[in-house]
C-alpha cells in the first residue's frame, strides 16, 4: 500500500472552537436586505445595553431618529426580550426606513428560530409578513411608472 505524502502546509489543523451559537435570518423590505445574527447574551451585553451592531456601528448611531430605533427594537420589545439577546446585522440596499423595516423582519425571523413559541405573538403583530410593496418600474413612452407626457389636442 503506497504511503501518502505529507507536503508542508497540508497537515490537518485542529478546528477552532465556535463562539456562542447564533440564530441567523434574512429580512427584506422594499429594496433593502438585512442579514441578521442574534445570540443569547447576558443583560450587560444585550441589545438593551446597546449591543446591536448594524454595518459596524451601534444601531443608535446608524438610525438617528427614535422612530427608526423603535422599528428595529419592536420585535424584541414586544416579546420583552431586550435584555436577552445581542446581535450583528449587515444591511444594504434601499433607504434608511426600508433598512429599518428589513432589520425588524430579520430579527423577528431569527427570534423564532431560537424559540418557536414566539411565532404567534410576532405573527399577530405583523412582523413576520414581508411587505411586498416596491417602486414600480418606469415604462417606455412614459415619464414615470404611470405618468404619461402631457397630451395636446393639436
Amino acid at each position: 500500500m503506497p504511503k501518502k505524502s505529507t507536503k508542508p502546509g497540508t497537515e490537518k489543523k485542529p478546528r477552532k472552537e465556535k463562539k456562542a451559537k447564533y440564530f441567523e435570518a434574512v429580512g427584506r423590505r422594499k429594496r433593502a436586505v438585512a442579514r441578521v445574527r442574534i445570540w443569547i447574551a447576558n443583560p450587560s451585553e444585550s441589545i438593551e445595553a446597546g449591543n446591536l451592531i448594524v454595518n459596524g456601528k451601534n444601531y443608535k448611531e446608524y438610525f438617528p431618529t427614535a422612530i427608526l430605533q423603535q422599528t428595529v427594537e419592536a420585535p424584541l420589545s414586544r416579546l420583552k426580550l431586550m435584555n436577552k439577546f445581542a446581535g450583528s446585522i449587515k444591511v444594504n440596499g434601499g433607504g434608511i426606513a426600508g433598512q429599518a423595516g428589513a432589520i425588524r423582519h430579520g430579527i423577528s425571523r431569527a427570534v423564532i428560530l431560537s424559540d418557536a413559541e414566539f411565532r404567534k405573538k410576532l405573527k399577530k403583530a405583523g412582523f413576520l409578513k414581508r411587505d411586498p410593496r416596491e417602486k414600480e418600474r418606469r415604462k417606455f413612452g412614459l415619464k414615470k411608472a404611470r405618468r404619461a407626457p402631457q397630451w395636446s389636442k393639436r
